[in-house]
């Protein structure tokens, strides 16, 4: 069984994403998978961000003889187990969970304690009749 290591497209109309997957080179892009080993979201807007890949099985599926379609050559050479942009992607994914955090709420004000009625009572409680025990 001749092994390809290519790209499954997922998303939607105008928002692509694919899964880089290891598949049977018989079967249909979005075809049965044997592994799935990362992903590839080109709408990330940071380049080097943009592809995660599990290195330790790319290394596997390369070492028994699965070949990587063109674009995803390129996508192990930059980012897989012996990357030339691993740093740069590293550095991407902090700068994108920066963004991503939302800032802290202020705390807020304090408020004043509001001043008792005239007989000491709480403030809503004024008006309010007692309670007629029912026998």
């Amino acid at each position: 069984m001749a092994v390809r290591i290519r790209m499954k497209k997922l998303g939607r109309r105008h928002r692509p994403f694919y899964r880089i997957c290891a598949m049977d080179a018989r079967v249909p892009r979005d075809g049965r998978v044997l592994e799935e080993l990362g992903t590839y979201d080109p709408m990330v807007p940071l380049e080097d961000a943009r592809a995660m890949l599990d290195g330790e099985r790319v290394k596997y599926w390369l070492g028994v003889g699965a070949r990587p379609t063109e674009k995803v050559r390129v996508l192990i050479k930059k980012y897989g187990p012996e990357g030339t942009h691993r740093e740069q992607q590293r550095l991407a994914l902090d700068q994108l969970a920066q963004q991503r955090r939302r800032p802290e709420p202020p705390p807020p004000p304090p408020q004043e304690a509001e001043p008792l009625g005239e007989e000491g009572a709480a403030p809503g409680a004024e008006g309010a009749a007692p309670a007629e025990q029912v026998e």
